[in-house]
């Protein structure tokens, strides 16, 4: 028997659920530290929870968000949200979601991020969200596993599904003034408005497919040695991370126009990073071979 309760609040039921979940799998991961936790409200209507993660033994920084909140856009910002979508008109808004990002301490510990959001204005309302894998010394078991665990996830709503995100992934994190990707993909989806309650169950499946995609790569990787070379090209490479979050980040750029809270809305930012003025690894070394994922390829042929 379908829920009676209004997709608005299953959604955010949904996401609040998911964010516990993912963070008691991650503190048991640490094995040193918890997250800390902060409840906020937003001026203008509703709140959220921000939790974050630091100096633990596999987390140097991370950050899980649930948010949900609504009211008025500003009418500039509100001409340019859901064009995609008929009948996303007007100003008023609601948008409930959970967001991640977290930054391991070792280098051969890939950051990841994910969202998944549900969004209305006016009659209309979608959903998006998606997870990709920022890995600084690539290992492709790893990748095709991350990639392979999302597809599964993606395929029980359509063959058509992951290609199709798997795509939109790797156009939308792409970093244009670098002309590299920021890491190595995953899915990306947004504007899904028709059937919503199909839609709805894609995007429990795929959010609940973040664990399982993710938590076998730290246990693989997080005793991995390192040194100071390693931890440098680390560096190097947050700092890509943080271009693209400044510059292009739909959901950067959503959090400040809104009047979201600040220090939730840049928590994905990592917490240390480096920029070499022309950097360019040296041929031969890990590095090299490394800055040869970062561009879009078809990790499970």
């Amino acid at each position: 028997m379908q829920d009676i309760q209004p997709l608005k609040h299953r959604a955010q039921e949904f996401f609040s659920g998911l964010q516990d979940q993912i963070c008691q799998a991650l503190e048991e991961a640490d094995g040193q530290t918890r997250f800390r936790e902060d409840n906020w409200q937003r001026e203008g209507g509703g709140g959220g929870r921000t939790r974050v993660i630091e100096n633990g033994a596999v987390f140097e920084k991370g950050g899980v968000n649930f948010s949900a909140v609504a009211g008025v856009l500003p009418e500039e910002f509100a001409a340019k949200i859901g064009q995609e979508v008929p009948n996303a008109t007007g100003r008023e808004f609601f948008a409930t979601g959970i967001s991640l990002v977290l930054h391991p301490r070792n280098p051969y510990v890939p950051t990841v991020h994910a969202n998944f959001r549900y969004l209305e204005k006016g009659n209309a309302a979608w959903f998006g969200g998606g997870a990709d894998l920022t890995p600084y010394y690539p290992f492709r078991e790893d990748v095709v596993h991350f990639h392979q665990t999302l597809k599964t996830a993606c395929d029980r709503h359509g063959a058509e599904l992951y290609p199709r995100f798997k795509a939109w992934c790797d156009e939308y994190f792409f970093i244009r003034h670098r002309n590299e990707t920021r890491g190595v993909g995953g899915i990306f989806f947004d504007y899904l408005a028709d059937e919503p309650e199909t839609r709805f169950a894609f995007v429990r499946d795929v959010g609940e497919a973040f664990l399982p995609a993710y938590l076998p790569i730290i246990e693989k990787r997080r005793n991995n040695l390192f040194g100071e070379r390693e931890r440098q090209f680390q560096l190097i490479r947050r700092g890509r991370y943080a271009e693209f979050n400044l510059v292009y980040d739909r959901g950067t750029v959503f959090g400040l126009e809104t009047r979201g809270r600040t220090e939730s809305i840049l928590m994905s930012l990592p917490p240390l990073a480096s920029w070499v003025y022309d950097y360019k690894p040296e041929p031969g070394t890990p590095e090299s071979e490394a800055w040869a994922y970062f561009t879009a390829q078809d990790w499970l042929r």
